[in-house]
């Protein structure tokens, strides 16, 4: 079995768990709307500018070597995509995925209002080549491993068969998240750094 068919097989579980899917779509949906409609509370406004100037200032415009960048962004998304798959070792630890995607869901939807508001023009270019599709792409895989870890969390036991299947599909989703931030640092390369940021 090749890579492509174990990689067609993972997307179809994950496919086949489409109310889990759509539950959490729903979820992560309304966490962007709150995020949107509390930025003004001070302190939380203060918390996502703070945010969005570090994404600004250590990603964008950073003066760091792109791939030292590549690196933490995929190490960070990796330790999540984790934290959901575990989850699904036990029914009990399901109350991770909806804390972690709500918590991303929140800061996203303020960290666009944010964007569009402060930074205005500079922060829309921001926003639609960058900051949006990686996010948005990231969340997916987030999705799908909360898929998965739905459907394993009843049925996990302690078994080589079980741990070698939990293996595999940390694998696929780090590969998918690698790729994505891979991605993320040619468009960083192309549109916000200059070249010599490669070495």
């Amino acid at each position: 079995m090749n890579f492509l068919s174990l990689f067609r097989e993972l997307l179809g579980r994950v496919i086949s768990r489409k109310k889990t899917l759509l539950a959490f779509g729903v979820v992560f949906l309304i966490g962007v709307i709150l995020g949107m409609l509390f930025i003004k509370t001070p302190s939380v406004y203060g918390y996502h500018l703070k945010l969005c100037d570090r994404f600004i200032d250590r990603v964008c415009y950073s003066d760091r070597n792109v791939f030292f960048i590549f690196i933490e962004r995929t190490s960070g998304n990796v330790l999540l995509v984790g934290l959901i798959l575990c989850a699904g070792l036990h029914p009990v630890g399901l109350i991770l995925p909806p804390v972690i995607l709500v918590y991303r869901a929140y800061m996203f939807g303020g960290s666009l209002a944010i964007f569009f508001t402060v930074y205005r023009m500079s922060g829309a270019l921001i926003v639609f080549v960058l900051y949006l599709p990686i996010h948005l792409l990231i969340d997916a895989v987030l999705l799908c491993a909360t898929a998965l870890s739905c459907a394993r969390a009843n049925s996990f036991r302690f078994c080589t068969e079980d741990l070698t299947a939990l293996v595999r599909d940390a694998v696929f989703l780090i590969v998918l998240v690698a790729a994505i931030c891979f991605l993320e640092m040619v468009l960083l390369l192309a549109l916000f750094h200059p070249l010599g940021n490669l070495l």
